[in-house]
């Protein structure tokens, strides 16, 4: 009983951190990517007017519809220089709130009368030395536009244009290192895209149901285009975490059934042991089927009260982790300082399955032995 609650609580730790790792990642992608996001099925850009925007903007369920344009430039700031994505969107990415809890320093702001402001991740910060409270130094930006035009005149290499440090945002070192928000029109300007855009961001109202309006929009706008969920546009490290979870649970569920090995021979020696038990049962008038259900019922007792005993003792542990931090990341600049953890009903469910069937079917083997050597004492 103490080796199958042991397993049991191995196994919902694990998964229970799996499923807060997934978590983690999902709220941090939630931060910075959008709900649903919609490109080009070939080619870098698509273009965009109001029509196209208020096709989109009617279908149920839409919040928003944020135009971006994205692409790798240059960013110097004094004397430092350093190759980022830069990302233009226009005005209403700020009242969709994604970045307000991510700030760090500076305010959250695209535009105000002074002009045009960056958002700029920490990363990008530290590499540049940048600081946004003083308005002397802006941060330029250089975009390759031409590189055949400059064999003859290296200014037709590239555009340039300037702009102040708005805020710092901190999400994840992915994010903080290699891009910097701009507003749409200094982007479009800078990279001489007009009517064009990379990607379509859409934020869905409040109770919406996101696959649903994703579903929609795919209708409205056909084949040519790319509807992705936050999930979707994540696709390969998502399905890598699930596989990881997936072989984790297959190799603890092996070392479960090594371990219950010993409750085979347990009650092997049991039904060895008990002959004479089983033929006063047999003298009483007991038959074969009700010495089968006896070491059955064993093997059940063993495998419910252990797992019982390990679901319990593996959730408040986990509770204990979620509430308490037991253990650390162990490293100083983590996102969180302690492993996450969720638990899951479906993950309960299923180790209970697993464990419940390995011991029965460790347990029908004795079982049937003792009903044989019943049969052999009867005759």
């Amino acid at each position: 009983m103490v080796g199958v609650a042991f397993s049991t609580a191995a196994l919902i730790i694990v998964l229970s951190v799996f499923n807060g790792f997934e978590g983690l990642l999902r709220s941090l992608n939630n931060s910075f990517d959008p709900e649903i996001k919609i490109e080009a099925r070939k080619g870098k850009s698509f273009p965009v007017n109001g029509q196209f925007l208020n096709e989109i903007q009617r279908i149920p369920g839409v919040q928003f519809v944020t135009e971006v344009i994205e692409d790798y430039a240059l960013f110097r700031y004094r004397d430092a220089d350093v190759v980022a994505t830069m990302k233009g969107v226009s005005d209403n990415f700020i009242d969709q709130h994604r970045l307000d809890s991510h700030v760090v320093d500076g305010k959250l702001k695209l535009k105000d009368t002074q002009g045009s402001y960056a958002l700029i991740g920490r990363g990008i910060q530290y590499a540049l030395s940048i600081s946004v409270k003083e308005s002397l130094s802006p941060l330029e930006v250089f975009y390759i536009k031409n590189a055949r035009g400059a064999q003859l005149d290296p200014t037709k290499l590239y555009s340039h244009s300037a702009l102040l440090p708005g805020a710092v945002f901190s999400i994840e070192k992915n994010v903080d290192e290699n891009y910097v928000i701009v507003p749409l029109d200094f982007a479009k300007n800078l990279m001489n895209y007009g009517d064009k855009r990379t990607s379509l961001e859409i934020k869905t109202l409040p109770h919406a149901d996101s696959k649903q309006v994703q579903t929609s929009i795919q209708k409205q706008l056909g084949h040519d285009f790319l509807v992705l969920t936050n999930e979707e546009q994540h696709k390969d490290i998502f399905r890598l975490l699930k596989i990881e979870k997936l072989f984790t649970f297959i190799a603890l569920t092996l070392l479960i059934l090594v371990g219950s090995i010993n409750i085979f021979f347990s009650l092997m020696m049991l039904a060895l042991d008990k002959k004479k038990d089983i033929s006063i049962l047999s003298a009483m008038g007991a038959h074969a089927t009700l010495i089968k259900k006896i070491f059955l019922t064993e093997g059940a007792l063993i495998a419910f009260t252990g797992a019982a005993s390990g679901l319990l003792l593996g959730g408040l542990i986990c509770w204990a982790q979620d509430q308490f931090g037991l253990v650390g990341m162990g490293m100083g600049n983590a996102i969180v300082s302690a492993y996450p953890v969720e638990m899951k009903v479906f993950d309960f469910a299923s180790v209970s399955t697993v464990i419940v069937a390995i011991t029965f079917l460790i347990s029908f083997f004795p079982a049937r032995l003792a009903s044989h050597s019943f049969s052999i004492e009867q005759l």
